[in-house]
């Protein structure tokens, strides 16, 4: 089936006039059913011009945006009268919206056209990001292609990334467009739907030295990031005394499962300090999870330094020694490319601190990306709350906005209580089931339905075969150990995108199970007769 990019007169004509006006029954929703996304160039190059770029793809297939420097040219749609859905970011909310729209029954000619942009080519399942760390699980599993997720769809990708986005459908116009999306190489996406699931970065920028120093753990190229530095340091440190000292910063469900499944890597070869501004770990946590995590924190001797906050980050200082001393090669000298942490007391009462490591690992703070898509010509028409998220009803619907949803990072909504919605992989999937739900419904003129958010429970990893969760249905019950990590892994499964990756990730993890279990079984039965 072939494509064509090609100038659209109606797209300028919406383009422009979005500007002037600025200076001037299906399946009910099932809750079983998150890149840098900013360009600032110098030079905005605004014009037109015709441009036939076929592409002979098959369903579901990336397709081939214009080059970076092209000059900027509009998506043809294949048909001109069935609705233009634009989703924006491939995360849990983006995908699983996208997957969700084509599960759903359409008329004939009310099937919407799809189209999903993401900067990767790949779709991350972040909670198992953790597992790359210990080795139980391979990239392929937890970041697909998004060509072989979407390979049965009639959903298209484009591998891009947005540059700015010009909303039409708050101004009252009869513009033939609800709106453009800008991408980075110059293609202009009209549409008739849009969905926000940008998603948001790790925030760096808090503290002094962080962005330098420390390493976040947000994206599969920080985990390969991290993996990678653990490497250097543990084939630096072979055979010889000295410890790999490792300052995991914030003691929430990302910092407990790094340090846990870090100090189980690095064993006794390895110094495991996790600090938090908090006076306990997982304040807003179930109490078996806690437990459990200071239960295993415990065991490894993972230091917790608690009540403190990072006041900056500095390149570490070698302890000066006298001539007549010789330089031990198995001490300071190991830990040249160290760093020094400050850390200040969050009462009054605790005297500062200084600790030093040869890795940091910043697992606090984030930030939204929508706001780096605001025009920089122009104020941004989408409202948006202090931390950069847009402003929902309880829909999913931006307000003020009707032919726009937003999902995930990008959104805000409140539960029952007033209280802001995680920004957790459980609300994506539920917020991209109710989003797609709603698409249907505004298509086919039905009532929306309003987002309730239904906490499942929580799980967390706690290292190799080792894990804690606390469902909700059962008050107090905790699975630890061998039987939470079967649970949690269990659950992820289920949950992964597609039914072809679910078969080929579950075979994958049944015979890295029985290879590891008869690996256990001969190693039990070698000391056995060696006691004997």
């Amino acid at each position: 089936m072939e494509f064509t990019l090609a100038s659209s007169a109606s797209a300028k004509t919406a383009l422009l006039s979005c500007h002037q006006m600025r200076l001037g029954s299906s399946k009910l929703p099932n809750v079983w059913r998150s890149s840098l996304w900013r360009s600032r160039s110098s030079r905005r190059n605004t014009s037109l011009r015709t441009v036939a770029l076929s592409t002979t793809a098959g369903l579901g297939n990336t397709m081939e945006a214009p080059a970076a420097n092209a000059q900027n040219v509009n998506y043809m749609w294949p048909d001109k009268k069935r609705p233009r859905i634009c989703i924006v970011g491939g995360g849990f909310g983006g995908l699983y919206t996208a997957l969700r729209l084509e599960s759903l029954v359409w008329p004939d000619d009310k099937k919407p056209q799809v189209v999903l942009v993401d900067q990767s080519e790949r779709f991350v399942f972040k909670p198992l990001l953790y597992e790359l760390l210990s080795g139980e699980v391979e990239a392929w599993e937890i970041a697909p292609q998004f060509s072989d997720l979407l390979a049965n769809t009639d959903v298209r990708f484009f591998k891009d990334r947005v540059k700015c986005l010009y909303p039409c459908d708050h101004l009252g116009t009869n513009a033939p467009t609800a709106g453009t999306v800008h991408l980075e190489s110059g293609l202009l996406i009209e549409y008739d739907w849009l969905v926000l699931a940008i998603g948001a970065e790790a925030k760096l920028d808090i503290v002094p030295g962080a962005a330098d120093y420390a390493l976040p753990f947000y994206t599969l190229e920080d985990a390969h990031r991290v993996d990678k530095k653990l490497r250097e340091l543990e084939r630096k440190n072979f055979g010889k005394d000295s410890a790999i000292r490792v300052a995991v910063v914030g003691c929430g469900y990302g910092g407990v499962e790094l340090a846990a499944t870090i100090s189980e890597r690095l064993q006794e070869k390895g110094i495991v300090q996790a600090i938090n501004v908090e006076k306990t770990i997982l304040s807003n946590a179930p109490a078996g999870n806690r437990e459990a995590a200071l239960k295993v924190l415990s065991s490894r001797k993972v230091q917790l330094i608690l009540g403190y906050f990072v006041q900056c980050i500095t390149k570490g200082v070698e302890p000066q020694t006298s001539d007549a001393e010789p330089k031990s090669t198995d001490s300071a000298a190991d830990h040249s490319e160290s760093v020094t942490l400050e850390l200040q007391p969050a009462e009054r009462g605790l005297q500062g601190q200084t600790i030093r490591a040869d890795i940091v690992l910043w697992t606090i703070g984030s930030k939204p990306l929508l706001p780096q898509l605001e025009p920089s010509d122009k104020p941004y028409d989408i409202p948006l709350n202090a931390r950069g998220q847009a402003e929902t009803d309880e829909t999913l619907r931006v307000k003020g906005h009707p032919r726009i949803f937003a999902v995930g990072d990008s959104s805000t909504l409140r539960d029952r209580n007033g209280k802001l919605l995680p920004a957790t992989a459980q609300v994506a999937f539920q917020q991209a089931d109710f989003a797609g739900w709603n698409l249907w419904a505004a298509i086919n003129d039905r009532p929306l339905l309003p987002f309730r958010y239904q906490n499942l429970g929580e799980m967390m990893t706690l290292g190799k075969y080792d894990a804690a969760v606390s469902p909700s249905f059962t008050d107090g019950l905790t699975l630890e150990g061998f039987v939470g990590h079967t649970a949690r892994k269990i659950a992820y499964l289920i949950r992964l995108p597609t039914d072809k990756h679910r078969v080929q990730v579950g075979i994958s993890w049944l015979l890295k199970s029985t290879v590891d279990s008869v690996a256990t079984i001969q190693t039990m039965l070698t000391k056995a007769q060696s006691g004997s």
